[in-house]
């Protein structure tokens, strides 16, 4: 017996997915829809996004934020801006708080009112979810019929507890980050095997790993301004300033998360990648050494490690001089030309011994995915199978670190499932009855 047809099946419930759904019963109540999800426990990825407390979205977002078809992401995000978030969240009973640094989080600050909000909406609106229903497979089906009949299945998905007949399919499994909340990739091979091409995909927003013989591990734990540099096959291809944190295995914070893509997409192509550090931002190795003469002519008998400590901490000076051979407590003026262009050398250029960044389990995104090009971007229905639509992370954009790629899996799920919803399965749901 085959089992009935519902109107839209959408595959994974993260962010993305749990929007479109939403949007989807919103705009037709009519509408029989079903959310599958590999984990079995549905948004875990919610749950541990900004430090247990998800950063929803950001107070300003601009196409700049995002690595992308730039043209295409500023459409897509002009359909839902930062403002209808809020109010949406809004109507969803969490109301936002505005911190700082621009991020946007709940006010309970906690990343399950944000999730249970979420799956109460979709349990209001009639969706049925089911957890531990990994998609193995999407396969088109004849999509003929006759003008007098209801729209019939145009996909089976089948998982693990069997198949499920869809007139409409929204993709929403997300990248490769975070593997154990469920998005391990998959929805790459469901995409390729029906005619999307994937671009090669590496860890964003992740820390990064430096040689063991670096003194990194002394600085653990030390957070401070530094400017990127992040070159690929010798040519310069990020620069950035922000806060990093040096840690026990390298290094993280900020800045680094957001130059990481750069490096990792890199490696994954097998090109030659270098990040470099810039400790005293917006000086130039000649000006830093002009500083230098002038404070150590003004104070010649001041230690070299003082001197240091009136633009850097105290930990990461000593670090410094130690790294390039130079004696902390040697009077500044006494400090050897050898050692002293050395050590402004290192401060304005530091070459950081990257050897791998932490891998997907700690990457808070992926970078890289299905073109933007395949899809229309008025809709997210992919351009080359009728009636499946792309959301979230499963496409080639991802945004920097403070609730970026939250904004782009609303706004990509507002747009699929409105269109979902208001495509020709509206009329032949209500022509056969199916309500909720």
């Amino acid at each position: 017996m085959i089992p009935p047809t519902v109107d839209l099946c959408i595959v994974g419930a993260g962010a993305a997915g749990l929007a479109a759904g939403i949007f989807a019963a919103e705009q037709n109540p009519h509408l029989t829809i079903e959310l599958l999800d590999g984990a079995k426990a549905i948004g875990a990825k919610i749950l541990v996004s900004g430090g247990g407390r998800c950063n929803v979205t950001h107070h300003v977002v601009t196409p700049e934020d995002f690595f992308g078809t730039r043209h295409l992401v500023r459409n897509v995000l002009a359909a839902f801006p930062v403002q209808d978030t809020i109010r949406w969240f809004a109507s969803l009973g969490v109301d936002l708080k505005c911190e700082e640094t621009g991020k946007l989080f709940p006010v309970t600050d906690k990343s399950r009112t944000v999730l249970e909000a979420l799956l109460a909406r979709n349990r209001v609106l009639g969706i049925v979810l089911h957890s531990g229903h990994r998609v193995t497979d999407i396969a088109r089906l004849d999509d003929t019929q006759e003008a007098d009949k209801p729209e019939p299945a145009r996909f089976v998905i089948r998982h693990q507890e069997g198949e499920t007949f869809a007139r409409r399919v929204i993709l929403a499994t997300g990248g490769r980050s975070l593997p154990r909340t469920g998005s391990d990739g998959s929805g790459y091979d469901l995409a390729r095997r029906l005619g999307h091409q994937v671009t090669p995909t590496a860890p964003a927003l992740v820390a990064l790993v430096l040689d063991d013989r670096c003194f990194h591990r002394g600085l653990s734990g030390l957070s401070q301004e530094v400017e990127i540099q992040t070159l690929v096959q010798g040519r310069p291809v990020d620069r950035r300033i922000g806060s990093l944190l040096w840690t026990h295995f390298g290094i993280s914070g900020p800045v680094v998360m957001d130059a990481s893509r750069f490096w990792c997409l890199a490696r994954e192509r097998g090109e030659a990648a270098e990040v470099y550090g810039n400790f005293l931002p917006g000086r130039t190795t000649e000006q830093a050494r002009e500083w230098f003469l002038h404070q150590a002519a003004k104070n010649p008998r001041r230690s070299l490690l003082k001197l240091l400590m009136e633009i850097l901490p105290e930990r990461c000076a000593e670090a410094f001089c130690r790294h390039v051979e130079g004696d902390p407590q040697q009077a500044c003026a006494q400090v050897s030309r050898n050692i002293r262009d050395r050590l402004l050398s290192a401060l304005t250029r530091f070459r950081f011994p990257v050897v791998r960044d932490r891998g997907w389990n700690f990457a808070e995104v992926t970078t890289g995915g299905i073109p933007l090009e395949e899809v229309n971007f008025r809709t997210m229905e992919s351009k080359l199978v009728p009636g499946l639509y792309l959301v979230g992370e499963v496409l080639d954009c991802d945004g920097r670190i403070g609730g970026f790629n939250f904004q782009w899996a609303w706004a990509t799920g507002r747009l699929a499932g409105r269109a979902a919803a208001l495509s020709p399965i509206a009329a032949s749901s209500e022509a056969g009855g199916n309500r909720k």
